[in-house]
C-alpha cells in the first residue's frame, strides 16, 4: 500500500498488524470508534537509528517535516493533586506548557512529566509515545493545526514504527480537547 505522506517501504492498515503494536495501542485500534475508520490508521516500519528529526525526514521524506506531530506527557499540579495529560502538537512547534496546558488543566504549575512517569503510566517507549491507547480518563490536548492536516505522522508506542493518522481522528480520541495555539513557534 502506498503511504499518503512520506516515503516508506511498508505501509499497513493498523488493524492488519496489531502484533506490531504494543498492547495499549493494539487494544485502542481494536476498539476504535469514530467517523474515521480504523483501516485509515496506518502503521509504517521505521528504523530507530533514524529517529532524529533531520535524519528522519532526509530518509523518509521532506514532506514529513510539516506533517509530523509529537505526543508529550505533561503533569499539571494544583494543591497536592497531579493530573497527567498528553499533548499533541506539530513537530515544528513546541507545546505551550506554561500557558495553554496549565490553563486547560486548571493547574497552578505544569511541566513535562519525567521520562519514568511518562513511560510507566502509558506503557509506551520513550520517543514513541502516541495519543492512541493512553490510559482511561487522560485529557488529550490537541493543537488545532494537527486536526487540520489530511494525515499526520505520530509515534506508535514503540521507537520502531510510526502511525499515519488522519488529522480529524485526533479530535475524536477519548478525552480529546482541540486547542488553538497549543503548539507555538
Amino acid at each position: 500500500m502506498r503511504s499518503p505522506i512520506g516515503d516508506f517501504d511498508s505501509t499497513t492498515p493498523a488493524p492488519d498488524c496489531l502484533d506490531e503494536l504494543i498492547a495499549p495501542v493494539a487494544d485502542a485500534v481494536r476498539g476504535w470508534r469514530g467517523s474515521v475508520p480504523a483501516e485509515q490508521i496506518l502503521h509504517v516500519d521505521t528504523d530507530p537509528r533514524w529517529a532524529d528529526t533531520a535524519v528522519f525526514v532526509e530518509h523518509y521524506g521532506k514532506d514529513l517535516l510539516e506533517t509530523s506531530a509529537n505526543c508529550v506527557v505533561v503533569a499539571g499540579r494544583r494543591g497536592g493533586e497531579t493530573t497527567l495529560a498528553a499533548c499533541v502538537a506539530l513537530s515544528t512547534t513546541r507545546v505551550d506548557v506554561n500557558g495553554a496546558v496549565r490553563r486547560q488543566l486548571g493547574a497552578r504549575k505544569a511541566s513535562f512529566a519525567a521520562m519514568d512517569t511518562a513511560t510507566g503510566e502509558t506503557g509506551m517507549e520513550y520517543g514513541g509515545i502516541t495519543p492512541i491507547g493512553l490510559p482511561d480518563g487522560w485529557p488529550v490536548l490537541v493543537d488545532s493545526a494537527v486536526v487540520d492536516l489530511p494525515y499526520v505522522l505520530v509515534g506508535s508506542g514503540r521507537r520502531r514504527g510510526k502511525l499515519l493518522v488522519p488529522g480529524k481522528a485526533f479530535a475524536e480520541l477519548p478525552g480529546a480537547v482541540v486547542l488553538e495555539g497549543l503548539g507555538i513557534a
